[in-house]
C-alpha cells in the first residue's frame, strides 16, 4: 500500500468516525474531509473542491427547487391526499403506500428524479396525518433505489453490468430481465420497513408544515381545551328520511330557536361508498350560511348546551354521537383561530350581531375567552352574538384559511395569535398546472436522453421561477444546502479512493480472498465488495469499477457471468447505510433532519437482507 492510499484510508476512518459520533455536523465534516485532502497534498485545491462544480451537486440543489415547486402550487398536497386515501392514516399503511408508489416510478426514471417528485407529496401525507416526514423520507429513498432494479433504464449500474456482459461475447440483459429480481427486492424492502424498520425511524422532523409568518399553527385539540369546546359538541348524520332535509339552515333557525350552532356540514363516507353521494363534500365542509340546504348523509358538527342539542336532534331524527376530539372531525377545508382584541378596537363596547361579524368577515365565532371564563352558544346566559366585547377578550373563530387570513388584515382591530386545523392553500395553486407540465418535460426529458439529467434540471427551475411558480428568493431559501456540501465534499474523497490505487487494491485482495471458494461464496464476495464502496462513492463509478472484476472472477470460478453481474447491480442499488451514498439519500438528509447513524441503524439490516435476496434469487434465475 502506498503512503497516499494510507492517507485516504486514514482520512475516511476519521470521517466516519465524526460522522457515527453525531458530534459534528454532517455537511461540516465534509468539509473537513476537503481539507484534509488539501493539506495532505494528497489531492490539488482544484480536485478537492471539484466537487462544488460536479453537475451532480448542480442537479441535487436544482431538484431541491422543483420540490419546493410542487409544494407552492399544491400539486404535493393533492397527490399526498390521493395517496392518503389509500392508505388512511396508519403509519404502517402510508408506509407500504409511499414505497411502493415511488419503487414502481423509479423503475422507468432517474431514482434521483424520483425522490425529488416523492419528497414534497410524502411531507403532505405526513403533516396530513400529524406524523413526523421523518418516518416517511428514508422509506422513500430506499423505495426508489430498489425501484431502479425493475428495468434495464431505471439506473445506470444496471446499463453498466448488461455493456460488460455484451463485451464478454454473451447475449446483454434484456428490458425486463432485472423485473424479478427488482420486485423480490422492492417486496422485501417494503415489508422490513412497514414492520421493523420504521420503529428504528427516528421522528426528528416536525409533524406540522411549522408557522406561517407570525401566525403560530396549534393542534387542533389544544384549542378545543383551552376554550372547553369538545364539552359543548356534538355530531349527527342524517339518514334518509329525516324531515330536516331539504330545508336550509336558515329556515331551521336552531341558534335563534335552540341555542344550537352548525359548524360544519361534511358527507358521511358510507353515502359515498354506497352510492348514494359524490365525493364532492367527503372530509370537507359545505360553505356555511342561511341558505345552505341539508341533504340525506349529511354529517353535522352542532355546538350548543344540553337541552338544545337533544331538541334539534328530535326535530332531524337523528341520534347525537359523542365528539371526543377535534382531529378527524372538522372537516379539513375549516380551521380555527384566536383572535385578540387590541387595546385601541373599534369592536370595544359592541355586539357581534351589531358588528355583523358573520356577514364582514365569513367566519362565526364559537367561543369567547374573558380571563378564565369561556363564553360557548348555549352556556347559558347571554348568546354569543348579544355578548358585549371588551378589552382582553379573545374569540376563537371557525372559517375556511381564506376567510381567516382577510382577519389578519385587521390589525387595528384584533390580532390573529394561532390557527388551528384546515388545510394550507398552496400560494401558488392557480399555477399547479404549468407546474405539472414543466415537471413532465422534466422527466420525459431526462428518461429519453434529450437533454443531460443536470441540464433538464437547470431547465426545469428556470422555467418554474420564470412562470412564477415560485420566486427567486423562495428558490434560494429552498435549497437544502447540508445536502448539497455534503455530497460536495465527499466526491472528491472517492476521486482520492481511485488516484491512489485504494480502490484497486481492495478490489483485488476481495478476488483472491473468494475467488476460489465456489458460487455463492463468490456471489456474497462480490456483493460485499460492491456495497462497501458503493457507501463511499457513487453506485454508477462502483458498478464501473466491480463489473470487470465480477466477470473476470465469475470466469476463473467456472460459472455464468449473468450472476455475477447482476449481483453487481443488486449491490450498487442497495446503497442503504450512509447519507452520501447516493443522491437519493442526500435529498432526504436536511428535510427529514436525519443523522448519519439513523441511515446505519436502519440501513445495514436491509442491506443484510438484500444480500439474502441475490444468494437466493440469482443462482436460481441465471
Amino acid at each position: 500500500m502506498t503512503g497516499a492510499a494510507l492517507t485516504v484510508f486514514l482520512i475516511l476512518g476519521c470521517a466516519v468516525a465524526l460522522f457515527v459520533s453525531d458530534r459534528v455536523r454532517l455537511d461540516m465534516v465534509a468539509l473537513l474531509v476537503v481539507l484534509a485532502l488539501i493539506l495532505t497534498r494528497t489531492l490539488t485545491p482544484r480536485q478537492a473542491l471539484a466537487g462544488f462544480a460536479d453537475p451532480l451537486v448542480v442537479m441535487i440543489a436544482g431538484l431541491f427547487v422543483v420540490s419546493f415547486a410542487l409544494v407552492n402550487t399544491g400539486l404535493a398536497g393533492a397527490l399526498g391526499r390521493l395517496l392518503g386515501r389509500v392508505a388512511g392514516r396508519s403509519e404502517t399503511g402510508m408506509v407500504v403506500a409511499i414505497m411502493l408508489a415511488t419503487g414502481l416510478l423509479s423503475g422507468f426514471m432517474s431514482s434521483t428524479g424520483t425522490v425529488a417528485v416523492m419528497l414534497p407529496i410524502a411531507a403532505a401525507m405526513a403533516w396530513r396525518a400529524k406524523v413526523s416526514p421523518s418516518r416517511l423520507l428514508m422509506p422513500v429513498a430506499y423505495a426508489a433505489l430498489v425501484g431502479g432494479m425493475l428495468t434495464l433504464i431505471a439506473t445506470p449500474p444496471n446499463l453498466v453490468v448488461s455493456q460488460v456482459l455484451e463485451g464478454a461475447g454473451r447475449a446483454p440483459f434484456g428490458f425486463f430481465k432485472f423485473t424479478p429480481l427488482g420486485l423480490a427486492m422492492l417486496a422485501v424492502a417494503t415489508a422490513y420497513m412497514a414492520l421493523l424498520g420504521r420503529r428504528l425511524l427516528p421522528a426528528a422532523a416536525p409533524s406540522t408544515p411549522g408557522d406561517t409568518g407570525p401566525v403560530g399553527v396549534d393542534d387542533l385539540s389544544v384549542v378545543a381545551e383551552r376554550f372547553g369546546l369538545t364539552t359543548r359538541l356534538k355530531r349527527m348524520t342524517l339518514a334518509p328520511g329525516s324531515p330536516v332535509i331539504g330545508s336550509s339552515l336558515g329556515a331551521l333557525a336552531w341558534p335563534e330557536r335552540h341555542g344550537v350552532r352548525v359548524l360544519a356540514v361534511d358527507t358521511e363516507p358510507e353515502a359515498v361508498r354506497s352510492g348514494r353521494r359524490s365525493r364532492r363534500h367527503l372530509g370537507r365542509s359545505k360553505r356555511l350560511g342561511p341558505a345552505t340546504e341539508l341533504s340525506e348523509g349529511d354529517r353535522v358538527l352542532l355546538q350548543g348546551g344540553h337541552t338544545g342539542l337533544a331538541a334539534v336532534a328530535a326535530e332531524a331524527g337523528a341520534p347525537l354521537e359523542t365528539v371526543d376530539a377535534l382531529e378527524g372531525t372538522v372537516p379539513a377545508n375549516l380551521a380555527f383561530a384566536e383572535v385578540l382584541l387590541t387595546p385601541r378596537s373599534s369592536w370595544l363596547g359592541r355586539t357581534l350581531a351589531e358588528l355583523r361579524f358573520r356577514e364582514r368577515f365569513r367566519v362565526q365565532v364559537v367561543a369567547l375567552r374573558r380571563g378564565q371564563e369561556q363564553v360557548t352558544e348555549g352556556g347559558g346566559g347571554l348568546r354569543l352574538a348579544e355578548t358585549s366585547l371588551r378589552f382582553g377578550d379573545t374569540l376563537l373563530v371557525q372559517g375556511t384559511l381564506t376567510a381567516i387570513a382577510r382577519l389578519e388584515g385587521e390589525r387595528l382591530d384584533a390580532v390573529v395569535l394561532s390557527e388551528a386545523g384546515g388545510e394550507r392553500l398552496a400560494p401558488k395553486r392557480r399555477l399547479a398546472p404549468v407546474a405539472a407540465a414543466i415537471m413532465l418535460l422534466m422527466l420525459v426529458s431526462m428518461s429519453a436522453g434529450w437533454l443531460e439529467p443536470v441540464v433538464a434540471v437547470v431547465v426545469a427551475a428556470v422555467a418554474l421561477v420564470g412562470t412564477r411558480c415560485l420566486s427567486a428568493e423562495e428558490a434560494y431559501r429552498s435549497i437544502q444546502w447540508q445536502s448539497v456540501v455534503l455530497i460536495a465534499g465527499m466526491l472528491p474523497l472517492a476521486t482520492a479512493f481511485e488516484s491512489t490505487g485504494g480502490v484497486r487494491l481492495v478490489a483485488d485482495e476481495m478476488v483472491a480472498a473468494f475467488g476460489g471458494s465456489g458460487e455463492l461464496v463468490l456471489l456474497a464476495g462480490i456483493y460485499l465488495l460492491t456495497a462497501s464502496l458503493g457507501q463511499l462513492m457513487s453506485n454508477t463509478a462502483t458498478a464501473v469499477l466491480i463489473a470487470p472484476i465480477a466477470l473476470s472472477a465469475a470466469t476463473t470460478v467456472g460459472v455464468a457471468p449473468e450472476g455475477a453481474l447482476m449481483m453487481v447491480a443488486l449491490a450498487s442499488a442497495a446503497s442503504f447505510c450512509t447519507p452520501m451514498a447516493t443522491p437519493v439519500n442526500t435529498l432526504v438528509v436536511g428535510p427529514g433532519a436525519y443523522r448519519f447513524v439513523d441511515f446505519l441503524r436502519v440501513g445495514l439490516p436491509l442491506q443484510l437482507l438484500m444480500a439474502a435476496v441475490g444468494l437466493a434469487l440469482i443462482p436460481w434465475l441465471f
